[in-house]
């Protein structure tokens, strides 16, 4: 059964809301590398799913509305920060740095070696999503 899951992707998938969906998914796409692999839209320009993958991971993300789902989620200004954060691994971390920055991401950790391995950096994305973005390889341990 952990086979199956492995070989579909990982069975942990993170769901983010942003005021700007279609924003956010040209952002993510361009300046981490996700591929847009299903967009349903909710009409008047909002999205009410979205997948995005990265490798084997994919992260789901829509438009922050009023409905059920939504009423249970705050995006980070609306808490004064964050209340989690994700990780992404990549393989060329200065080169996504470099888009991070040239796109508007906020640097909150520059880039550096890590002691437990890789190299990474920590940002917020256009809509202060934090972001850990790094070339450390959890599951190769």
């Amino acid at each position: 059964m952990e086979e199956c899951a492995m070989e579909r992707g990982s069975s942990l998938i993170p769901c983010v809301l942003y005021r700007d969906a279609p924003a956010a998914i040209t952002w993510l796409c361009q300046v981490f590398g996700f591929h847009e692999q299903l967009r349903v839209s909710a009409g008047n320009g909002l999205i009410e799913h979205a997948q995005l993958i990265h490798g084997s991971g994919m992260l789901m993300l829509g438009s922050l509305k009023d409905n059920d789902y939504g009423r249970q989620m705050r995006e980070p200004k609306a808490v004064g920060g964050n209340t989690q954060s994700l990780y992404l691994v990549v393989e060329d971390t200065d080169a996504v740095y470099a888009r991070v920055q040239q796109a508007g991401g906020e640097i909150l950790i520059p880039i550096k070696d890590e002691e437990y391995g890789g190299r990474g950096f920590t940002c917020r994305d256009l809509e202060g999503h934090l972001w850990s973005v790094g070339s450390y390889q959890p599951w190769d341990e």
